[in-house]
């Protein structure tokens, strides 16, 4: 990407372009790479590593994952998003296939080279001796990430059909959605089985994703409309875990009877109304923010690498944990929660961001995904869905070492998933600043453009 001043791109972002959705995602994965980073409660004593998470350790830290659990922000900037990219596909005439493929080469293909250097990396380590469990224990941790991508892509399949749900149902697709993740709870938490839970991934985060239609068609407009929403998700929220056997973490805890994220509840639904009837409320100050050109320019510089970044940023941790303890444990002695530990804190992000930014430097190209030309046969997308979903779900939930040894290859499932795309590349370098700015403020989620054309007058099919 040619180099631009921060002016330069404010003034070749189109007008028309809500840059609040920029905002938001860039903002919801910052939060979640710090937080990863903040609850790994890792120590070194006499050169054993004792793992732990802040959130097992410190039962007052519960309540804050109301504010840092922002997976729902995700999919509510995710719904916005695909709910514009769809309608500007069908009224140009491109059929769901092609349309889907778009958005899952974008989802998919930024991962490949995590699974492919994880499934290089245990097959050397294996073969050099290195204990399994630790093995297991790492790549468990470091592949956490993905199990947003099993979810979001089977919410970006649905698309199509979900968006036609909002536009005869309206805000009874939400209300519908949220009653069905309850009824879904229910069954797992008593009749059972207790896998039924893992239906929420989609009706669940699909009844926030609904909430983002909303916010494009302007059905919760005004701040007193939002702030209701938010009203609502906190008293439902309140309400299930007060009285029912949800906990207050809105993040996993390690033995816990009943977690909220693993199966995804109801409640975090309900944290998708608090979270977006806030973050809502906010959008008149934040395009005040992003109307300033280099607050602009920073949202699209961090936007054009970000999921690179949360792809990485829990291998570089572990990784920089085994160099630890290499060498003695060097850096991992302070006790975790201590005074000592809180103060070097930052120094820990500073260690793992600089890292992880020269990792997203060699690996952040896979986000410039290019349009393919021609038409896509629906089996295509639909295969490669169910390879992307069923491969990245089994290792966020496993890792890739089981019991009985290396179970490698889950990974190579989104990476055949990735070639039944096809590669044929027909598009062209950007060359204006218009073309670059579009180029690097779209993501995986897309932007929140509104079919505007590009200096070479050809519809924006990003």
């Amino acid at each position: 990407m040619q180099t631009l001043t921060a002016r330069e791109i404010d003034a070749a972002t189109p007008t028309d372009r809500n840059r609040v959705v920029d905002l938001l995602r860039v903002a919801a994965l910052t939060v979640v790479v710090l937080g990863h980073w903040l609850v790994a409660a890792v120590v070194v004593r006499d050169g054993r590593l004792d793992a732990g998470a802040v959130l097992d350790r410190a039962s007052w830290t519960h309540p804050l994952t109301w504010v840092f659990q922002v997976m729902p922000v995700f999919f509510l900037v995710g719904g916005y998003a695909n709910g514009l990219s769809w309608r500007r596909s069908r009224e140009r005439g491109v059929g769901w296939p092609e349309w889907l493929r778009g958005r899952l080469r974008r989802l998919l293909v930024p991962v490949v080279p995590l699974l492919l250097f994880w499934v290089g990396l245990l097959l050397v380590a294996d073969a050099a001796g290195v204990d399994r469990a630790s093995l297991r224990t790492a790549s468990q941790v470091a592949l956490v990430p993905t199990w947003f991508l099993a979810a979001y892509v089977v919410v970006c399949a649905l698309a199509p059909l979900t968006l036609r749900l909002w536009e005869r149902f309206g805000w009874a697709s939400v209300v519908g959605g949220l009653v069905v993740g309850g009824v879904v709870d229910v069954v797992s938490l008593t009749v059972g089985p207790w896998w039924v839970g893992f239906a929420n991934y989609v009706v669940v985060w699909g009844a926030v994703h609904q909430l983002g239609y909303a916010w494009l068609d302007g059905r919760v407009g005004g701040t007193g409309r939002r702030l209701a929403l938010a009203g609502v998700g906190l008293v439902g929220l309140v309400a299930l875990v007060w009285a029912g056997p949800y906990p207050v973490s809105m993040i996993g805890l390690d033995g816990a009877a009943v977690n909220n994220s693993y199966p995804t509840r109801v409640t975090l639904g309900l944290l998708g109304l608090l979270q977006g009837g806030v973050v809502l409320a906010l959008e008149p100050a934040l395009r005040r923010a992003m109307s300033r050109a280099e607050a602009w320019a920073a949202v699209v510089v961090l936007g054009r690498r970000m999921m690179s970044v949360y792809l990485w940023h829990l291998t570089v941790m572990v990784l920089v944990i085994g160099a630890s303890l290499l060498v003695g444990g060097f850096g991992l002695g302070v006790e975790p929660l201590s005074g000592g530990w809180w103060a070097t804190r930052p120094l820990w992000w500073l260690v793992l961001g600089v890292l992880t930014a020269g990792v997203v430097a060699l690996v952040g190209r896979f986000e410039d995904v290019r349009r393919l030309g021609g038409r896509a046969a629906a089996w295509q997308p639909v295969a490669a869905t169910v390879l992307g979903c069923g491969g990245l779900g089994v290792m966020a939930a496993r890792g890739l070492v089981g019991r009985e040894g290396l179970s490698w290859w889950w990974a190579l499932l989104p990476v055949l998933g990735v070639a039944l795309l096809g590669t044929r590349d027909r598009s062209r370098a950007p060359g204006s600043s218009a073309e670059v700015v579009a180029g690097a403020a779209t993501s995986a989620l897309d932007g929140g453009r509104r079919g505007v054309r590009g200096s070479s007058g050809r519809p924006d099919e990003r």
